[in-house]
């Protein structure tokens, strides 16, 4: 091997470290951030909860909200039995996502009738719908009280197949990952979870 082909190798392979290292601190930097902001907005929110006046009438099931600026934090998603508790902000584009589960625009508001659809990466805040069994308790908690639902589907659909967020005269909630889970690269398929309201929108108690 001559000096210039080792030279060349060197080069090479301290290029491939950088690229390497670079990427490495991306991802953490990325993980970093999604962990602060989910314990910041955590904070706010349990807060906002506990500053409740005890007046504050709950918004009725009947009333369409206005659609919240992009990044708003929505409220909390919970399935208690998979140990899965994130906030949702509205919107879900990439760095909506990189942050918090994202509330889909276009569909019902949580806390409102209709069908809300919330969204989130398999390899972040979805990886445990992996162990999604029907009739798990899933909780969505705004500041107006907290909805509750339970899960009577699973399937795999593919992105084009919108249609799983229609409407269906009934109140309920659907989450949307990619699949399969374990995929390297964009999954090329959609898993979708559609759970049915267990109960009417409850006002949380003051204090």
């Amino acid at each position: 091997m001559t000096r210039a082909i080792r030279r060349a190798l060197l080069v090479l392979q301290f290029a491939l470290l950088v690229v390497a290292g670079a990427l490495l601190g991306y991802c953490l930097a990325s993980y970093i951030g999604m962990k602060v902001f989910q314990v910041r907005e955590a904070r706010r929110f349990e807060q906002e909860l506990h500053n409740r006046r005890p007046s504050a009438k709950p918004v009725p099931p009947t009333a369409r909200r206005v659609e919240p600026p992009e990044g708003t934090v929505e409220g909390r998603l919970e399935i208690p039995r998979l140990g899965l508790r994130v906030m949702v902000i509205e919107g879900a584009n990439d760095d909506d996502l990189s942050r918090a589960a994202g509330h889909i625009p276009g569909t019902a508001l949580p806390g409102e009738p209709g069908n809300v659809g919330i969204a989130a990466h398999r390899d972040t805040f979805f990886r445990p719908l992996r162990g999604i069994r029907l009739n798990d308790e899933i909780a969505l908690e705004t500041p107006q009280g907290v909805s509750r639902y339970r899960v009577v589907s699973t399937r795999i659909v593919r992105p084009a197949d919108t249609q799983v967020l229609n409407p269906d005269g009934h109140d309920t909630l659907t989450l949307v990952t990619c699949y399969p889970f374990h995929y390297i690269g964009h999954a090329p398929k959609r898993f979708i979870v559609r759970a049915e309201r267990a109960d009417h929108l409850s006002a949380r108690r003051a204090g």
